[in-house]
């Protein structure tokens, strides 16, 4: 079995699971499972764009991480036939950072900016008149003598990725003439994603510990296929290699995902609002420093799962655990928990 083929070699994974996860990527719109709804919009912007021979308007797409946004830049570029030219909004620190990558753009060449809401000021007011104007103006020289060089760019499409839309300006973001918002998968869709990325890997994998699998994996592919592979990890070492429902189960709680897909972290979040502040409500950062984590991390990684599932929520005082959170981790909830039913 080779990477040019159906199939992923399972010896590719020994040293680099990044090169595994690059080739379970889809290729092609045709081969993206879910976001129904976009890959729809999507597939008119590239085919009107190719059919009046122009460069596609430029595409901002936001969402949790995990959902497909740098896999759809890839798809959009290789439906257009195009090179694409990858960077990250943190990477552009100075206009004379993007200024290098426009001035090297070939003609409908695709370029991809991840975390674009990271970007700095200065980069950021050069990518307006690039994206409406195709040009871009070079300062050279200080102070008063400095001189303005105006450089026309190649057309190009801008695909921006974001966690955070929020964040971004609106002079930016207005100037996107397509935006796409990636929503978290049903589970039935993470089954077929699951079971695509078991055939490309060789894996064994009926359907119901597809579905074991699908349900822990907190809507997102990119969780769903890494379970996979250690559910494989398991599978190989300590059974036939075929992956059922119980197996799944019992390697999935090896791993520190319970039956709902909260981990470690998630659980040392609820733990700690729950032993150590009675439920909240208490401060982001407080509620960081008894975990042990960055406030940050908390908020990105944990906290918009737990909120998702109804196990916490954000109010003006802070993060509350819910009456489902106290269930969830074998407590008995208290009367004014957060969600509790009245009492009768």
């Amino acid at each position: 079995m080779t990477l040019g083929r159906d199939l992923v070699s399972p010896d590719a994974e020994g040293g680099d699971e990044l090169q595994i996860e690059a080739a379970l990527r889809p290729k092609r719109l045709s081969e993206f499972i879910g976001q129904a709804r976009v890959r729809e919009q999507l597939s008119l912007v590239l085919e009107s764009a190719l059919k009046r021979g122009k460069t596609p308007d430029h595409v901002l797409m936001s969402g949790s991480p995990g959902l497909g946004k740098t896999t759809l830049a890839m798809i959009i570029a290789a439906e257009l036939g195009a090179p694409l030219r990858i960077t990250s909004g943190p990477a552009l620190e100075r206009a004379g950072d993007l200024a290098a990558i426009l001035s090297t753009l070939a003609e409908g060449e695709v370029l991809f900016v991840d975390e674009i809401h990271r970007m700095a000021r200065p980069a950021e007011e050069m990518l307006y008149m690039a994206m409406e104007d195709f040009r871009v103006d070079i300062v050279v020289g200080k102070g008063p003598g400095a001189t303005a060089i105006p450089l026309d760019i190649a057309p190009f499409t801008l695909v921006g990725a974001t966690t955070r839309a929020g964040l971004l300006p609106a002079p930016l973001r207005d100037r996107f003439g397509f935006t796409a918002h990636m929503d978290f998968y049903e589970v039935e869709e993470l089954e077929q994603v699951l079971h695509r990325s078991a055939r490309l890997l060789g894996i064994a994998l009926p359907d119901d510990g597809a579905h074991e699998i699908a349900r822990r994996s907190r809507g997102t592919p990119r969780i769903a296929n890494r379970l996979l592979r250690r559910v494989r990890d398991f599978a190989e070492v300590r059974a036939d290699g075929v992956i059922t429902r119980d197996l799944a189960a019992a390697a999935l709680d090896l791993y520190e995902v319970d039956a709902e897909g909260l981990d470690r972290l998630d659980r040392a979040v609820l733990d700690a609002l729950l032993r150590k502040f009675g439920g909240g409500p208490v401060g982001l950062s407080t509620l960081a420093v008894a975990v042990g984590e960055e406030p940050e991390t908390v908020e990105v990684v944990a906290e918009p799962f737990l909120v998702r599932q109804g196990l916490v929520a954000r109010t003006p005082r802070g993060r509350v655990a819910t009456a489902a959170a106290w269930i969830h981790m074998g407590m008995t909830p208290p009367p004014d928990a957060f969600g509790a039913a009245p009492a009768e």
